[in-house]
């Protein structure tokens, strides 16, 4: 989120366990990042393990049943802006698809610093 306010743009937020994305949204997230459902699970605190989603005999279209019974199984944050769709893990993957430049330096909650005070990316 502070990547994002830092571009000087107000991100809409969509709180995906109040209102979860229905079969067709989360199909189209999905292809739109290029990736499979299994790249968009989240085991932490989850029921991952529980239903033992790592098993290799899970079809696409189960774990994405399973995302859809328990939305708390889609990993975030999912980011959409015009210039692409991305599952922002770790958070300055957001860069890669803000439409604008960062105004200054962001450090992350742990201390890590993503952006400089001329608004670069640190490598």
């Amino acid at each position: 989120m502070a990547l994002i306010r830092n571009a000087g743009i107000e991100p809409t937020v969509i709180e995906y366990l109040k209102t979860p994305p229905d079969r067709e949204t989360l199909i189209e997230l999905l292809k739109r990042m290029r990736i499979g459902p299994r790249a968009l699970l989240r085991e932490k605190g989850t029921p991952y393990h529980e239903l033992d989603l790592a098993a290799d005999h899970w079809s696409d279209d189960q774990l994405i049943d399973h995302m859809l019974a328990h939305p708390i199984l889609i990993n975030r944050p999912v980011v959409v802006t015009a210039a692409g769709v991305r599952l922002c893990r770790p958070s300055e993957v957001v860069l890669e698809i803000l439409p604008a430049a960062q105004k200054g330096a962001v450090t992350k909650e742990d201390g890590e610093q993503v952006v400089d005070e001329r608004g670069q990316r640190m490598s």
